[in-house]
């Protein structure tokens, strides 16, 4: 072999293949050229859900059960009322025929003696199960029990939940969660000075423990054993099958949090936190013990009706895909803890999905407006369950911060975007006075995270953690947002979210931003391309041929 031609070689195949690159069509070089036709196709919208459908019209309604109060709720979607009595005169005080109708344990709530006297009772004991909504199952390829964020999105949560009989599917048949299952993990409420013995009673395949989060409780029960749910300090975890009894008296108001704290960067972000709420002393005072899937509180303390017309629990939580694809993709416990302890890791997390009250746009248009009236001062009770700081802003108000982290601010502070860091609680007063500061008039606002992440599901939006503050004249019959915006169809549509369906599909914008067809390259550019690649190919093949015939 000649080698004085080996550098000729090289700069041969060299200058080829740079101008292969440089000849090889690029279409956005092409695009500015020449324009690319438009592609007529309509969405198809065939898999779109109804807006608000319930069964129960009649929930929505002022009622009292049982000797009850239970407000009104004019959303799509309200709680039911009979869970509000049973949890508000406690499972042990009520009829069977309202239990029936609620899906407790006949032990789930449990309210006994008047210790002060003072006309109400004041030992107050809970009973929790863990609960896996969305997980696999041996039986199909299908999730179980089904909980929906938004349409055809089910990601793997864990919540605490109220103690139950029966299934934890609607029945044999329909294997959705019953409405008493769901995210997020139910606010607790309880009185000062209430002796409280919260029991969590563990059906889940994984070890779990409740820590009181800022709540006034002993290190040790009466018995000397742990009661503060961290292991890492020495107590045990609760494995399967097992449950134990937190005791606690709590002394001070204010809202507080609890959570689980085995392995908390996993299981408090899959979805075991819940606001554990402490109210003021009042003679005669009947708490809402539990608030399942947050929300309005439709029977509010004495001492919050003593100082405003409504009260919102407000849950704020993201779920990242894989932290919780183990428990859709295995049934053996052994694979789920190794995927997640050991193959995860949170330090290079992304979250995906992003919830309102265990909801995501729209959603949460169902069940998480704040529904107000002018002139009225409301309760906003608000948990950062984020992994990361959360920017609360209301649209055309500013609230005014009066407690954080269950402790009273020295001053309030009034803004429109509440800063809240990861497990902070803020007691927040919206001011519907239409004074040009707290609140700009009536209408249907926008109320999210302004972490602009937040406000999408999977890269999507409008999704997310989108809310409304909805004045009642800006409310149709069923209990649906009149908005003056765009059209909700393709949001409700199962296609949405996965990309399948175009953002403006039932819009003007549709006919000017529709998609386009591929942009065929120049065939000059591809004929020059191809010749140049094979200049290369050939020069490169000579050579090796050369190099063979030297050995």
């Amino acid at each position: 072999m000649n080698w004085i031609r080996i550098p000729t070689y090289l700069v041969g195949i060299g200058l080829s293949l740079a101008a292969a690159w440089l000849f090889f069509p690029d279409p956005r070089t092409e695009a500015g050229l020449t324009a690319p036709p438009t592609v007529k196709w309509v969405p198809s919208l065939d898999d779109t859900e109804e807006f608000c459908r319930f069964d129960h019209p009649e929930w929505r309604q002022g009622q009292t059960i049982e000797g009850v109060e239970v407000l009104e709720s004019p959303v799509c979607q309200p709680d039911n009322p009979y869970f509000v009595a049973s949890v508000v005169k406690g499972t042990n005080h009520v009829t069977m025929p309202t239990l029936m109708k609620t899906r407790l344990a006949m032990d789930a709530v449990l309210k006994d003696d008047d210790l002060d006297g003072d006309g109400d009772p004041d030992v107050i004991r809970i009973k929790l199960e863990v609960a896996e909504l969305n997980g696999s199952t041996p039986d199909g390829d299908f999730l179980i029990p089904g909980y929906r964020i938004a349409p055809g999105l089910q990601p793997g949560l864990w919540v605490f939940a109220p103690k139950m009989h029966g299934m934890a599917t609607v029945d044999a048949i329909n294997l959705d969660a019953p409405p008493i299952l769901r995210a997020p993990s139910p606010p607790i409420r309880v009185e000062q000075g209430d002796k409280v013995y919260l029991t969590l009673e563990n059906t889940h395949y994984l070890p779990h423990t409740i820590h009181l989060h800022g709540v006034d409780h002993p290190y040790l029960r009466a018995d000397g054993q742990g009661n503060d749910g961290v292991p890492i300090t020495g107590e045990k975890m609760l494995m399967p099958g097992e449950k134990r009894t937190y005791e606690i008296q709590p002394r001070q108001p204010g809202s507080m949090l609890y959570h689980c704290h085995v392995q908390t960067d996993k299981h408090m972000l899959m979805g075991l936190q819940g606001l554990f709420i402490v109210e003021e002393n009042r003679p005669d005072n009947w708490l809402q013990t539990l608030n399942v899937g947050a929300g309005q509180v439709r029977h509010p303390s004495k001492a919050s009706r003593e100082q405003f017309d409504q009260e919102y629990d407000l849950h704020f939580q993201s779920l990242d895909k894989e932290r919780y694809r183990p428990v859709q993709e295995h049934n053996d416990p052994r694979l789920v803890a190794k995927a997640m302890n050991r193959d995860y890791d949170i330090t290079d997390a992304t979250e995906d999905y992003y919830l309102l009250n265990g909801r995501a746009f729209p959603y949460t248009l169902r069940d998480s407006l704040v529904v107000v009236e002018p002139d009225q001062k409301i309760l906003l009770r608000a948990v950062n369950g984020h992994p990361h700081t959360l920017g609360l802003h209301l649209h055309g108000h500013k609230t005014v911060a009066i407690a954080a982290d269950g402790a009273s601010l020295p001053q309030p502070v009034t803004r429109d975007v509440q800063p809240l860091a990861p497990a902070q609680r803020l007691d927040l007063v919206l001011d519907t006075h239409d004074d040009g500061l707290h609140s700009y008039g009536a209408g249907a606002w926008l109320m999210h995270d302004h972490a602009e992440k937040s406000v999408t599901t999977d890269g999507v939006g409008p999704g997310g953690d989108l809310g409304l503050v909805v004045y009642r004249k800006f409310l149709g019959e069923n209990g649906w947002p009149k908005l003056q915006g765009m059209d909700l169809t393709p949001l409700f549509n199962e296609g949405y979210y996965h990309r399948q369906v175009p953002v403006w599909a039932r819009s003007k914008a549709w006919e000017i931003f529709s998609d386009t067809a591929p942009l065929p390259p120049a065939t000059l550019r591809v004929i020059l391309s191809g010749l140049s690649l094979g200049v290369a190919l050939t020069l490169l093949f000579s050579f090796w041929r050369s190099w063979r015939k030297a050995r």
